[in-house]
């Protein structure tokens, strides 16, 4: 869910506020948006978020409004978007989507809450110039940021004014104390010095999640690779960690390194769902 959805739910809830939330739950062949596109809708017609535009959007649009009427709790609604079949949509796609239409009681929002509480985590371990460049764009692709330093002059709200959580640790062999992961969590180790690295490196390896990423030259992160052998860690260890990190777009900046991180998780994260 993006930012600007989960504001807006957030925003009318505290309100009091019912709302129709309408996501893409599957899709198959060629679909405007795919699996997790999100639509927000208010009592008053205002929409936040979409599912894919064009007649996808208007008929879901339609039955979002028809949900407040009817105030339904959930429904999935198949879309056929072949221009060849009888009762499809004129959108030329090609393929199908279905679209779960969830009408949420402001007095009783525990499924709502309980399903954005499962947002995708990315752990961004390094508050420096990457870590800054990094966390607003993993944010606006619908990632929930956690940035962890051990300078609080790096590592603070005014520098991260949206991130879900900054935190300050004593130093990175401490890296992991007080978080959760899980198999939707995303490790992304962009810290000032090698050994930084090296420490978070070790502790992630150790936890389960979708994606361990780590910045450095190829020449670095062999001579890491080679003290974890040495400390114990398999070769199937080693290969979980995405490094050098990022897709190859030949990035030098810390916003081009930024996107090219940011492609890489798009791309786990697709493949992963």
């Amino acid at each position: 869910m993006s930012d600007k959805v989960i504001y807006f739910a957030r925003d009318l809830l505290e309100q009091g506020q019912d709302f129709v939330i309408a996501k893409v739950v599957d899709t198959t062949g060629s679909t405007p948006r795919k699996k997790g596109a999100w639509l927000l809708m208010e009592q008053d017609g205002t929409t936040a978020g979409t599912v894919g535009g064009g007649r996808l959007e208007a008929e879901t649009e339609k039955l979002c409004k028809e949900a407040f009427q009817t105030k339904e709790k959930s429904r999935v609604h198949h879309f056929k978007l072949n221009t060849e079949e009888r009762d499809a949509l004129d959108m030329g796609c090609g393929g199908d989507a279905d679209v779960h239409i969830q009408y949420i009681d402001a007095s009783h929002p525990e499924e709502f809450v309980e399903e954005f509480n499962l947002e995708t985590t990315a752990y961004i371990f390094g508050a420096g110039h990457v870590g800054l460049a990094l966390e607003p764009v993993l944010r606006h692709i619908n990632f929930r940021t956690v940035v962890i330093d051990d300078r609080e002059e790096y590592a603070n709200e005014a520098r991260f004014p949206q991130a879900f959580q900054v935190k300050v640790i004593p130093d990175f062999k401490h890296a992991f104390e007080g978080l959760e992961m899980d198999e939707d969590s995303y490790i992304i180790i962009v810290t000032r010095g090698h050994m930084g690295d090296y420490d978070v490196l070790k502790d992630a390896l150790k936890r389960e999640s979708a994606y361990v990423g780590m910045i450095g030259s190829r020449k670095k992160n062999a001579m890491l690779f080679d003290m974890l052998r040495k400390e114990g860690y398999s070769e199937a260890d080693i290969e979980r960690v995405y490094a050098p990190i990022g897709l190859s777009i030949q990035a030098e900046t810390p916003e081009e390194i930024a996107v090219s991180i940011a492609a890489e998780v798009i791309q786990v994260r697709a493949n992963h769902d």
